[in-house]
């Protein structure tokens, strides 16, 4: 029998699982103060590795792990094998080690393989813009902002009648195709990082699924194991559930008390990125679920719609961009074509902004998740600046407001909203709005408005101007506006 091709693969950040357990009856023997330098020295460690002290880049995380085999996870991201040995080594150091004990801990690296993209091992630039930041994201990948996390080690068979490695290389690739395509369905709901093991720890491959909804992964990994990839050739090891918490909870974790303590998201405070900064530019404070049934009412008076108040919004993802206009659009069209593959989303396109500044890259998605996702891809495009809010304080954020006008009205609509600016620049806390024109259609028109305030923008909707100007638009557009809250 020939040799069979293996898939080239090309590695980037190396991932430590570390599992724990507590020495819970000798937890509850020490003496307070012991207790409480363990749990300062132990907030402290997870506190400067999620922070990223002790690298250039990478991700941390620790999680409470259910079940008997083990009550934490820390997980670690690096661009070495030996900043990995230094983190493992540097948690031994901590008083708070002493109460756990390592019972178990997975090696491996990210990685891209040959079936992903042919002609990026080929030594050929890879063309679409959308493919490039994919790969780039799985060599080096954020640790999302999940409450759930599973872990499980994998193999792929190789039995005397289903033999992974004997199958040629383009069956593995269609099989590993159509595996992915049950993945895509699952974007915006579940985020995975694919590890390769061989030769670093007892199976090939390592699985980390991400979820706000644990259901979200048991259906997952549930209609995969009815594609061939893994009912044939999929062979599993233990699988591990937890759930994320912040470093500063630990003490409320080993109390046996509800975290997080504070904020509801279960790593309020924490920064996971790489080490370089949000990459999504400025868009403004997330509104609490009141105040934007508040604002909902009052536009739904005007028959516009802004969303539902309980999870159906669509969420927008905007950046603005100084390039050219028509390299801009290449690239954001390459992005599209990966980006409609999910279910989630709804439309990217680029808005150029009819007095000559920069463009608008804006991307609406059924989850603000998925609109987070798009915007690590929408941030590596070129001239991507950020947007401040003006003089005032933090501000109320962005309204991204979107028309279609009728073909004809379409003049009479930008002479209306240049009337309205100059309305506007008289408001009290207003910062700035802009008209902008998708590029394949222009019939299809962007607002962004910018205020310092909730109250401010309220005033704004309240006001007999707005009801006339929304007046207008029944006379003007081809259908009912959407007033989205940007993510």
């Amino acid at each position: 029998m020939s040799r069979r091709e293996p898939p080239q693969t090309e590695e980037g950040w190396y991932v430590l699982h570390d599992f724990r357990t507590i020495d819970w009856d000798g937890w509850r023997a020490a003496p307070e103060r012991e207790r409480e330098r363990a749990i300062e020295e132990g907030i402290d460690y997870l506190r400067d590795h999620e922070a990223l002290t002790d690298a250039e880049a990478g991700g941390s995380a620790v999680f409470s792990v259910l079940g008997h085999e083990a009550d934490l996870m820390l997980l670690h991201l690096r661009p070495s094998i030996a900043d990995l040995d230094t983190a493992e080594r540097r948690f031994e150091q901590t008083a708070f080690a002493g109460f756990t004990e390592q019972t178990d801990s997975y090696l491996s690296v990210t990685e891209v393989s040959g079936y992903m993209s042919r002609e990026y091992f080929e030594g050929e630039e890879v063309e679409d813009t959308g493919m490039a930041n994919y790969i780039e994201s799985r060599l080096k990948p954020d640790i999302p902002d999940s409450e759930y996390v599973s872990f499980y080690p994998m193999d792929k068979r190789r039995g005397p009648e289903n033999n992974w490695y004997d199958l040629p290389f383009d069956e593995r690739a269609d099989l590993m195709s159509g595996h992915g395509d049950i993945g895509r369905d699952y974007a915006g709901k579940v985020t995975q990082i694919i590890t390769g093991s061989v030769g670093l720890d007892d199976y090939e491959w390592g699985v980390t699924l991400f979820a706000d909804n644990p259901a979200q992964i048991k259906k997952l990994l549930y209609e995969m194991r009815f594609d061939p990839s893994s009912s044939r050739f999929g062979e599993f090891g233990r699988f591990r559930f937890g759930r994320r918490f912040p470093p500063e909870d630990l003490g409320a974790v080993l109390a046996g008390e509800p975290v997080p303590t504070g904020d509801d998201h279960p790593h309020a405070g924490t920064d996971t990125s790489h080490g370089e900064g949000s990459p999504h530019g400025d868009h403004g404070d997330e509104t609490s679920e009141d105040e934007s049934e508040t604002v909902r009412d009052v536009l739904d008076e005007e028959g516009i719609y802004a969303g539902q108040p309980h999870g159906e919004d669509v969420h927008a993802m905007v950046l603005y961009s100084e390039a050219n206009p028509d390299e801009l659009a290449d690239d954001v069209s390459g992005l599209r074509g990966n980006f409609e593959h999910y279910d989630t989303h709804v439309k990217t396109a680029v808005y150029g902004n009819l007095d000559g500044g920069e463009s608008a890259v804006v991307s609406i998605w059924d989850t603000a998740s998925a609109a987070e996702t798009a915007g690590g891809f929408l941030s590596d495009l070129p001239g991507i600046v950020a947007r401040g809010r003006g003089d005032g304080d933090d501000g109320f954020g962005t309204m991204g407001m979107f028309y279609t006008t009728k073909p004809d009205q379409r003049e009479a609509f930008v002479e209306r909203f240049d009337t309205v600016t100059d309305l506007l620049a008289e408001m009290d806390g207003h910062d700035e709005t802009d008209l902008l024109v998708n590029r394949e259609n222009e019939n299809d028109m962007f607002i962004a408005s910018r205020w310092r305030s909730r109250e401010d923008a309220m005033a704004f909707f309240r006001s007999d101007e707005f009801r006339e100007t929304v007046s207008f638009g029944r006379e003007v557009l081809a259908d009912r506006p959407r007033h989205v809250f940007l993510a």
